[in-house]
């Protein structure tokens, strides 16, 4: 015989099982209430989620009328991959943003062509610099 503890909805119970050979049944013990275990205490603060990356936010209307790329969240500019006057489509990349330990690709949200690189590579930017100005 064997005696296992066993929860069910919370309420442990001590359970004897007898191992039956052949066709006979065997009789099992009928289960024994054991003394509730209480559940573990809430932590006192809430474990922080890992965020996931989000993509660059909307461009925002410059004066001179071209849309500004702005850093999502405070990092340090690893990689530039354009440059004043070259043409770009929604969805390039721009530049690659390290933050929290990952690459994050910061990318193009319209048509147009730079017009301005406010960054070089290895700059510390915060959240709502403006990184690339495309017009």
């Amino acid at each position: 015989m064997k005696t296992y503890h066993i929860t069910v909805d919370g309420q442990m119970y001590e359970v004897t099982v007898e191992e039956v050979r052949g066709t006979s049944a065997g009789v099992v013990a009928p289960p024994k209430p054991v003394a509730p275990v209480p559940p573990p205490p809430p932590p006192s603060k809430p474990a922080p989620t890992p965020a996931a990356p989000k993509p660059a936010p909307a461009p925002a209307a410059s004066a001179g009328g071209g849309n500004q790329v702005q850093a999502p969240m405070p990092g340090k500019i690893l990689s530039i991959q354009a440059k004043p006057g070259d043409s770009v489509k929604s969805g390039k990349v721009l530049l690659i943003l390290e933050a929290m330990k990952m690459e994050n690709d910061i990318m193009a949200s319209v048509d147009g062509t730079v017009q301005a690189v406010n960054v070089n590579v290895g700059d510390s930017v915060n959240t709502g610099d403006v990184l690339v100005v495309i017009g």
